[in-house]
């Protein structure tokens, strides 16, 4: 991998480069240059390089010297390299490294993560343990750090806690580019002083807030989370919320990941009013490894944001030019300009953005969609994969929800309803059988039992609620992927499969499983804080798929099933979740009791 080179370090080169002075490294010859800048096409373009930057756009001829590599395009299309604005990691069940070898083949150069689901697990620590794992990649991987730990304070159980202090260093490090998403509008509105002084922290540091705010509310709630200096926000569900955030100068992050497709809809926001789209990008969030292999991550995204109707160009604007320019980074990524980082995308089609080659740092990293170049994989310490802690292996006896009186026969209780391929849960109110003074699943109303258990520090705590939606038949599922707090996440029909998938996980280290009838059917360790292994791409694809398969033969037809699980203990998006705690209405950050008097 090259040196990449401050724009500090080389504008002597630059100019003699571009002047012809000296030869460049390389240069990209006859392309159509997709101008981000003014959004146009030009054709008959050269790029010349020197150093990893951008040393001229146009006629490069006299910048070729005798061992200048030459790259001709053949009249296809040039465009910046891919960004992803928003998106975790962990999501992919992929290192960092692995993730990089995953994307970049599809166009993407630059991520910026925020890595909230390991500093919920492991703190400090996991963070600067992604950091170091993106090192020395050619992907440009920047932090933004997490400022939500944990998600929902007094809520939930985390395996760490990061406040103000730790917000204030960690805005020191160089891969910091900035805070992670701000889930706590609540504490930010209302004046909560210890989330204030973590935008603070960040603002002093001249660096950008990335926003979650997840409420269909536009008007003084908005803008009071905009005028605390929140840049950015990737929660918009409906065209009016990406357009209200675009108005008040917030960047408008419209989302489309595995199980989060929220895309057809916020992109009406664009093509049904005739808006300047500068404060428009697009992000993935989050990414399952399937998603990445049989789909591909930006050149994906971009691909629907032109099949809703978004003019290419604009689209291309979204994931490159605009980024730069939120994370105020545009002098040195975004757009094929001189003195710019050399990252650029050689496309065939635009419309259906097939990329040919992916040049970052002015090397050639992929082309044909296979890496040209190493990567050397990941490798975490011990202290990262041991990170499931159960006060004692699980019984099936303690899944059982009790009711006051043993004669009852019928109970009325609260119910997470999930909805396919949304982030939100409705608030049901259910009548469920009763038996022997437990609470029955009822297959019929396609309700069932959802579990939550404390696994960081070994408490015990168990919160325990029923969930309607998956229309499982048969068995259970689990995952120590529960964002936020990552905690023991088991549902299911029964108690007995509940308790051995809870209890496989639990020896494994972390991960999901499918169980049924009391024999494992399908099971992806992840030994990584729970949440991540070191596997390739196509590796976990397949063992997710399988888990897929079993979901399926359990009776669930969802889109991305273990994506939707992941959330129902996500305690800052509404209507209602369940935390190792108990049952939180997440309109009201309050707990309720599961049985209705």
């Amino acid at each position: 991998m090259k040196r990449r080179y401050a724009l500090a370090e080389v504008t002597e080169k630059l100019a003699a480069v571009a002047q012809g002075r000296e030869p460049a490294d390389m240069v990209i010859k006859n392309a159509r240059l997709v101008n981000v800048n003014t959004a146009e096409i030009i054709p008959g373009i050269d790029v010349a390089i020197t150093h990893g930057r951008i040393a001229l756009v146009g006629n490069a001829s006299h910048t070729i010297g005798e061992n200048t590599q030459i790259i001709d395009a053949q009249g296809n299309y040039i465009t910046p390299g891919f960004m992803d604005g928003h998106m975790h990691v962990e999501s992919s069940m992929l290192s960092v490294r692995e993730f990089a070898r995953a994307v970049m083949p599809h166009g993407t150069t630059a991520i910026f993560m925020d890595p909230h689901e390991m500093a919920n697990v492991l703190g400090m620590d996991g963070v600067r343990l992604m950091i170091e794992d993106g090192r020395n990649v050619p992907l440009r991987v920047y932090t933004a750090m997490p400022s939500c730990v944990p998600a929902a304070p007094g809520f939930e159980d985390t395996g760490a806690e990061l406040g103000p202090k730790e917000i204030e260093e960690a805005m020191t490090w160089k891969e910091v580019v900035g805070l992670g998403e701000m889930m706590n509008f609540p504490g930010v509105i209302q004046g909560n002083k210890d989330t204030h002084k973590e935008l603070q922290a960040t603002l002093n540091a001249n660096k950008i807030i990335t926003g979650h705010y997840s409420l269909p509310e536009t008007g003084a709630g908005l803008n009071a989370y905009v005028a605390a200096g929140v840049r950015c926000c990737h929660e918009s569900v409906r065209m009016e919320d990406a357009l209200a955030k675009m108005r008040l100068g917030m960047y408008a992050q419209l989302r489309e990941g595995s199980a989060w497709h929220d895309l057809k809809e916020t992109v009406r926001s664009i093509t049904e009013n005739r808006i300047d789209t500068r404060y428009a990008t697009l992000i993935s969030d989050d990414t399952h490894p399937e998603t990445l292999v049989s789909l591909g991550h930006l050149d994906h995204i971009v691909k629907r944001a032109i099949e809703e109707g978004v003019n290419p160009i604009t689209a291309v604007q979204m994931v490159t030019l605009n980024v730069a320019q939120c994370f105020e980074m545009s002098k040195d990524l975004g757009s094929i300009s001189p003195g710019r980082w050399a990252d650029i995308l050689i496309i065939s089609d635009l419309t259906n953005v097939t990329i040919e080659k992916v040049i970052i740092n002015g090397e050639l990293v992929a082309e044909n969609g296979k890496l040209t170049l190493e990567i050397s994989g990941s490798s975490y310490p011990d202290y990262a994969k041991k990170t499931v802690h159960l006060a004692g292996e699980l019984a099936a006896e303690a899944f059982a929800v009790s009711v006051p009186s043993f004669e009852q026969n019928q109970a009325k209780v609260r119910v997470i309803e999930i909805i396919e391929a949304k982030v939100g849960t409705y608030h049901r109110e259910c009548v469920l059988p009763v038996a022997a003074g437990k609470i029955q699943t009822d297959l019929r109303q396609d309700v069932i039992k959802a579990a939550v258990i404390e696994r960081h520090q070994a408490t015990g705590t168990m919160g325990k609620g029923f969930v309607k939606g998956f229309h499982l038949k048969e068995g259970a599922v689990a995952s120590t992927v529960s964002h936020d707090a990552h905690n023991l996440l088991i549902v299911g029909t029964n108690d007995a499969d509940m308790a051995l998938a809870g209890n496989t996980l639990a020896e494994v280290g972390g991960g999901l499983v499918a169980v049924k009838n009391g024999q494992i059917m399908a099971l992806l360790p992840l030994p990584i804080a729970g949440l991540m292994c070191e596997e390739p791409a196509e590796v976990v694809a397949e063992k997710v798929a399988s888990l897929e398969r079993a979901w399926q033969e359990l009776g669930c037809d969802l889109v991305s099933p273990f994506m939707t699980t992941s959330l129902l203990a996500l305690a800052v998006l509404p209507e209602l979740r369940l935390t190792n705690r108990g049952l939180v209405d997440t309109c009201q950050f309050k707990f309720l009791d599961l049985l209705i008097e």
